[in-house]
């Protein structure tokens, strides 16, 4: 949620911001009046139930001598100023809940990302090389069916489309990932979570996830509650309405879960294998810091991941997001990407966003400063290992007999060096 000091002492910023992400700028001039009226109305209801309570205790002074007639009137004109102060309060009311719902419609300050959408991206740099196959290399969906790895026939028939089944060492291969994931975050101070996998309207909305892309989140009507298609939800919500303690540094978590996510709008896309598919399992990184702390934190997150990315084998790139293609939360974000070769083109493993106070601000989690105020915290998350990368570790490090050799890092927790094509 945007600060609205912040915006009445900056609102060229706040526009542009707007306009970067290709959003309405105007939004910004409309909250600035709906606060303006706002605050006029604190005012004006502050001095109503002033004059009210001013009238009350003269009225009752004046009541003892007053003739029937004159106590009446007394009575009537107290019956007015109530009702003046009833009417004024329901329209202080309304104002904040207007400037409520317009703040809720303004995305995160954009703060180094590039203007443009999701084409616009800047790429920072390119880590390892693609790799030169000596004969025609199968795709992940190939390779995984072969390999008794993957079964997405049958997982259309449980659950249908975009639904799949890992098995055998498939299931091994993305256990080994998410543990490598979850021993690197503890080993960098991370308190590793399994968090809750449904969670409550206020805090799915707290994270910015219940704005344009709501269409996107699985919600259980009976229930009133939705899915996380992350467990930077749960994460961020582990400490609202609370005052954290940051003396020591920010507080950092790792979640592991399973993810949903109703791919709404992706039609047609990626329709073959498990690149965009309704349900995975992720390791998310989440931190709570000083805002004057959050630039540095985005890159150690960046830097985490990686060294995921190194530990897997796999050549990528890193890039910086365009403003338009940010999430509502996200100030800037960093995403890497996989070569994938069957495809000739890189595609997201993980992303890294900095939110700075927009998600603390609408969780109402705080920390105090140096002088013991209270502050709105930072918040950042990053993703160190999720279902998606099976897809970049099968392609790349496929062998011309249609095995695939297992990323070094990887071999303890599998047991093989090797997968090689299932006899049945």
């Amino acid at each position: 949620m945007i600060d609205l000091k912040f915006l009445r002492e900056n609102p060229d910023v706040v526009r542009e911001s707007q306009r970067t992400r290709g959003e309405d700028p105007s939004l910004v001039d409309r909250l600035l009046e709906a606060d303006q009226r706002r605050r006029d109305l604190i005012a004006a209801a502050d001095s109503a139930r002033a004059e009210a309570r001013a009238f009350s205790k003269a009225m009752g002074r004046k009541m003892k001598d007053a003739t029937p007639a004159e106590r009446d009137d007394l009575k009537s004109k107290g019956r007015e100023l109530s009702e003046g102060v009833k009417k004024i309060e329901a329209d202080e009311a309304a104002a904040e809940q207007e400037v409520h719902d317009l703040q809720y419609q303004i995305s995160n300050i954009v703060t180094g990302a590039p203007a443009g959408g999701e084409d616009d991206f800047v790429v920072l740099e390119h880590i390892g090389t693609p790799r030169e196959f000596d004969f025609t290399p199968r795709d992940h969906l190939e390779l995984g069916e072969s390999l008794g790895l993957i079964d997405m026939e049958r997982g259309a028939k449980v659950s249908g489309a975009r639904f799949y089944f890992l098995t055998g060492d498939g299931a091994l291969l993305q256990l080994a990932m998410l543990q490598l994931a979850a021993r690197k975050a503890v080993e960098h101070g991370f308190k590793l979570m399994i968090p809750p996998v449904l969670v409550r309207p206020e805090i799915m909305a707290g994270t910015g996830f219940l704005g344009a892309h709501a269409d996107e989140i699985y919600h259980l009507d009976t229930d009133d509650l939705f899915l996380v298609g992350t467990s930077e939800v749960a994460l961020a919500g582990y400490h609202s309405d609370e005052i954290i303690d940051l003396s020591d540094g920010p507080l950092k978590y790792a979640g592991w879960s399973s993810c949903f996510r109703r791919e709404a709008g992706s039609y047609g896309k990626d329709t073959r294998g498990i690149l965009r598919v309704h349900q995975f399992d992720k390791v998310e990184m989440f931190v709570y810091a000083r805002p004057e702390e959050a630039e540095d934190v985005h890159q150690q997150l960046l830097a985490m991941e990686k060294d995921m990315l190194a530990a897997v084998e796999v050549p990528y790139r890193v890039i910086d997001v365009a403003g338009g293609d940010l999430g509502s939360s996200a100030s800037r974000k960093f995403d890497t990407e996989a070569w994938i070769p069957t495809q000739n083109t890189y595609r997201e493993l993980t992303s890294t966003s900095n939110c700075t106070t927009f998600q603390a601000r609408r969780l109402r989690t705080r920390y105090r400063d140096g002088n013991g105020k209270a502050q709105i915290c930072a918040t950042l998350n990053g993703t160190l290992a999720t279902t998606r990368w099976l897809v970049a570790i099968l392609e790349n490090n496929q062998q011309a007999d249609g095995s695939v050799v297992v990323p070094e890092a990887l071999r303890p927790f599998i047991g093989k060096d090797v997968l090689t094509p299932a006899t049945r």
